[in-house]
C-alpha cells in the first residue's frame, strides 16, 4: 500500500506528523528575532537533554560525522596521541578522523558485540606515565553492533588519567541516560536523525570548560567547524552561517513532544522497548549479537537462522510488509540484520515488528519457537 513504509533501522528513524508539518512550513529569516528565540530555546532544550549547565552547546547543519570532525579539529594538534576505543564501525571512524588531522592514533578494540573492558582501559592509561595520551574517543551506543559501553565508568577512568574525553552519543542521546556534568564528559556529539525524531541534517555538540583549554592549544585547521565562531554567534543569539531553518523548527516541535513525555520516561520507554524486542526475538529462536548486559537501548543486532540469508530476510520484511530493517556493516555485512527501536517508536511498533518477524521466518521455512 502506498505511503505505508516504516523504518525499523537505527537511523534515520520515524518522524512524527507534527514535526513533518513544521518541516513543510515556509522558512523564516535566520537573522530574525523569531528564529533567534526559537534557536535559543532549542539550545536550552539540548542542555536539558544532556543534563548539563556547564557546557556550551552548538548546533551545526551537518551529519553526526560532521560533529565528530568538529570535535577532533578543535582540540587536536598534529602529533597528539589519541586513544580510540573501538567497539564497531563508528568507534573506528573517530580514529580515522583523528588520523586525518595528524593525530598519533592508538586503537583499543574488541570483537563485534563486545564492549570496552574497564580493567584493560585502566591498565592502558596507567602505563601512560608521561601523560602522552591527550585525547580519548569513545562511542556510547555503537550503531553497527547494538553494544553500549558503560560510559559513566569509562569517563571516571579517563578523568583519573587527565586526558580529554570525546563521546559519540549519536544513538544514545535522547534514548539512554547520559549525564554530561555529573560524569565529566568533555565533548559530546549527536545527530538529529536518531532519538531527536527529525530527519538527518543537524548535529549537536557539547563543549566543556576543559575542552576550551584544549581548543586554545589546538593547531589543526578549522573554519566551518570552529568553536569560536559558534560561541561568538551564540552569544549574539544567532548562528555564524546559514542554518537549516526548517530543521531547527522541526527540532523545536520534537523537543516539545520530548519534554511533555519527560526525560526519565523517555529513558524508561527505550529500556522497555529494548527488553521486549530482545525477549521476543529470543522466543522466536533467534540469536542476538550482544549480551543483554551490554545491549544498547537504541538498536539490536540479530543473527539470521541457519541457512537463511540476510538479503532474503530484509527482502521479505520490505516486499511483504513494507518494513525496512538494516544490514550489518563492515565485517558484519550480510552476517547480521539490525532493528532500530529509538526515537518515535512505541510499544505497538515493537509488537508489530515481532509479529512480522514471525511471518518472515515462516515464509523462509524457518520454524519459530514460541
Amino acid at each position: 500500500m502506498q505511503d505505508k513504509s516504516f523504518l525499523m533501522i537505527p537511523g534515520p528513524t520515524p518522524v512524527p506528523e507534527s514535526v513533518l508539518v513544521e518541516l513543510a512550513r515556509h522558512p523564516i529569516g535566520h537573522r530574525s528575532k523569531e528564529f533567534s528565540d526559537l534557536f535559543m530555546s532549542c539550545i536550552e532544550d539540548l542542555k536539558w537533554l544532556g543534563k548539563t549547565k556547564d557546557s556550551d552547546v552548538f548546533i551545526y547543519t551537518a551529519s553526526g560525522t560532521g560533529a565528530m570532525e568538529a570535535a577532533i579539529s578543535n582540540v587536536l594538534s598534529p602529533g597528539d596521541k589519541v586513544l580510540s576505543l573501538v567497539i564497531g564501525v563508528f568507534g573506528k571512524r573517530f580514529g580515522q578522523i583523528a588520523s586525518a588531522f595528524g593525530g598519533n592514533v592508538e586503537i583499543l578494540t574488541v570483537e563485534p558485540g563486545k564492549v570496552i573492558d574497564l580493567e584493560v582501559l585502566k591498565q592502558k592509561l596507567q602505563e601512560d606515565k608521561n601523560k602522552e595520551i591527550k585525547v580519548v574517543t569513545v562511542t556510547h551506543s555503537e550503531t553497527s553492533s547494538g553494544a553500549a559501553n558503560d560510559l559513566e565508568k569509562i569517563a571516571k577512568v579517563v578523568k583519573n588519567h587527565g586526558a580529554l574525553l570525546i563521546v559519540d552519543a549519536v544513538t544514545s542521546l535522547g534514548c539512554m541516560n547520559l549525564e554530561i556534568d555529573n560524569w565529566g564528559l568533555d565533548i559530546v556529539v549527536s545527530g538529529s536523525q536518531k532519538g531527536f525524531m527529525i530527519p538527518p541534517g543537524l548535529s549537536f555538540i557539547y563543549v566543556s570548560k576543559q575542552a576550551w583549554d584544549f581548543y586554545k592549544k589546538s593547531k589543526c585547521p578549522k573554519f566551518y567547524w570552529d568553536f569560536v565562531k559558534q560561541k561568538k554567534s551564540l552569544d549574539e543569539q544567532t548562528t555564524p552561517f546559514t542554518p537549516n531553518v526548517s530543521f531547527v523548527c522541526g527540532l523545536k516541535k520534537a523537543f516539545d513532544m520530548m519534554k511533555k513525555e519527560g526525560l526519565e520516561n523517555i529513558i524508561s520507554r527505550h529500556a522497555r522497548l529494548k527488553s521486549r524486542l530482545r525477549n521476543g526475538l529470543k522466543d522466536l529462536g533467534l540469536r542476538l549479537l550482544t549480551e543483554d548486559i551490554n545491549a544498547s537501548a537504541a538498536i539490536t543486532a540479530i543473527y539470521p537462522p541457519e541457512g537463511v540469508s540476510i538479503s532474503d530476510i530484509r527482502s521479505a520484511y520490505k516486499k511483504d510488509w513494507d518494513i525496512t530493517v538494516a544490514n550489518g556493516q563492515d565485517s558484519l555485512k550480510d552476517k547480521i540484520f539490525r532493528i532500530g527501536h529509538l526515537g518515535f517508536v512505541s510499544d505497538r511498533d515493537i509488537e508489530m515488528t515481532l509479529a512480522v518477524t514471525e511471518k518472515v521466518l515462516e515464509k523462509l521455512k524457518t520454524p519459530c519457537r514460541v
